[in-house]
Parts: C-alpha cells; structure tokens; sequence
C-alpha cells in the first residue's frame, strides 16, 4: 500500500494524501520518498497549477515513525530506514518545497508534529481544521530544531515565540496556531477540505501561474534583502512581466470581463 496518495483533480489541483492513518501518518522514509515522487509529478505536469497536502484519517503528520526512531541511538541500521533503503535522517529536505514554482497549501486535518509540522511550515499557506493540533515535539525527545524550522518559525510568528515552542514542545490548537499566524485560516473539520479545494481551484482558474511563480520567488528570496534592493529587483521582474503573455491576457480579459485563460507556469519565470 502507498504510503502517499497522488492525484490529480479539476480544475489543476495536485492532491498528495499521507497514507499511514493507523499512525497518524507518522513519517518514514518510504513516505518521504513517495511524498517527493508526488511534488516532482505535479511540479513536471503543465495541467497541474495547485499542489495540496493533506493527510489520511484523524492526523495530519504525528512526525517521525518512532519505531524507527528507536532504533537510531543503539546503531541499528535496519530501524534507520524502510523497505526502500531509505534513511529517515538523509533524502530530500522539506525547504526544497520553498523553492518550487507552484504553490502548496497545507490542509491540517489533524496532529502535525515534529517532522510533520516542519512539512506544514514549509508550505506556503496552511489552512487548519479546528480540531488540528501542533507541537514542535524535539525538545521532549533529547533533539534540536530539525530539518529547517529554526528558519521558518521565527518568520512565521517571531523569535520570542519561536523559541517558547520549540524550548517547551507545548501542544497548541488551532486557534492559538491561527493568533501566532502559524496558519492561514481556521474552519470546521467537516468543511476543511471543500474549503482548501475551493480556494485552490479559485488560484488554479484565475490566476497567472506565472505571476504565482515570480512572487514565490521573491517572498522567500527577499527575506535576507534590505528593502531597497527588493524594490529595485522588483523593478527588473516587473520588465519582464510586462512581456509574457500573461500580463496581456490578463488585461484583455478584465476589459472583455470574461475569465482569463492563462498559460501554465512560464519555466523561464
């Protein structure tokens, strides 16, 4: 049985679903792989302009599979990794979702911890059900701030708390989440995914992917800018705009007050 779910649904959206909902689809190994098996699918299919992650049954992400975990300070090799070889502590980074050219959204049905909240975080919008719980978890497992969430937290909701939730590995609900801006928006459980598709297919219909592109591109990039750099950088992006057949269609079909019918993303973005 997968581990990860892909598939793909009108009007564009990529859905990948953690398939391990007798665990709260703790993570492994074999879910990584098959997690950026699906993002590299959706990310080559030019139908494809939305990518949502959301996870099976009551969890979202409860974080790394402890079976495995276990076995790592007595040198266990075969408690490391799954049936596909695959290292917990190697592979692919969850910040390389950063740097894609499609947006992801995050729809947090459930617990996200540890290693499952780093994914979220990592995503660029997260919608939660307000049954969804967080906890960075680490400090309470003799660990650090892993795979990246020493860089992603403190943007999200500032150093201070930042470092209360990774220092206390407290548990926080949704609506504390939604306040410390951890997440986008908060709705019931039973409408969290009719909501998620619903905001993802307004983004795949009506709006340039490529504009999506270049604006993820520069949110995550200007982070380390000072703002006239980012200005001045903006004023080269927006050159090359004015050029792509997007910015045309897109003022043709306000004037014709018709839904625009934008390209797919524009690889050169």
């Amino acid at each position: 049985m997968s581990e990860c779910l892909y598939e793909v649904r009108e009007p564009g959206i990529g859905l990948i679903t953690f398939n391990r909902p007798d665990r709260l689809n703790a993570w492994t190994g074999r879910m990584g792989h098959e997690y950026f098996e699906a993002i590299d699918k959706a990310v080559a299919d030019p139908n494809v302009r939305v990518i949502v992650v959301t996870g099976a049954g009551k969890g979202y992400c409860a974080g790394a599979d402890m079976g495995t975990l276990q076995g790592i300070p007595a040198g266990d090799a075969a408690a490391k990794k799954d049936e596909r070889n695959d290292n917990i502590l190697e592979g692919r980074m969850q910040d390389e979702i950063t740097r894609i050219s499609k947006p992801v959204i995050a729809a947090v049905n459930g617990a996200a911890a540890g290693l499952g909240l780093v994914q979220a975080l990592m995503c660029d919008i997260r919608f939660a059900a307000d049954t969804a719980k967080f906890t960075c978890a680490f400090s309470k497992r003799g660990l650090i701030a892993e795979y990246g969430i020493s860089w992603v937290l403190p943007r999200l909701v500032g150093q201070a708390n930042a470092l209360d939730l990774l220092m206390s590995s407290r548990v926080i609900l949704a609506d504390e989440a939604h306040a410390l801006g951890m997440v986008n928006k908060v709705v019931p459980a039973d409408q969290l995914m009719d909501v998620v598709m619903a905001y993802a297919s307004d983004l795949a219909q009506n709006v340039s992917p490529s504009s999506m592109a270049v604006m993820k591109r520069q949110v995550y990039g200007d982070y380390a800018k000072d703002v006239s750099t980012a200005s001045k950088d903006a004023l080269v992006l927006m050159g090359q705009s004015f050029g792509r057949p997007d910015f045309k269609e897109g003022v043709q079909s306000f004037v014709q007050k018709r839904q625009a019918e934008f390209p797919p993303v524009d690889p050169t973005a």
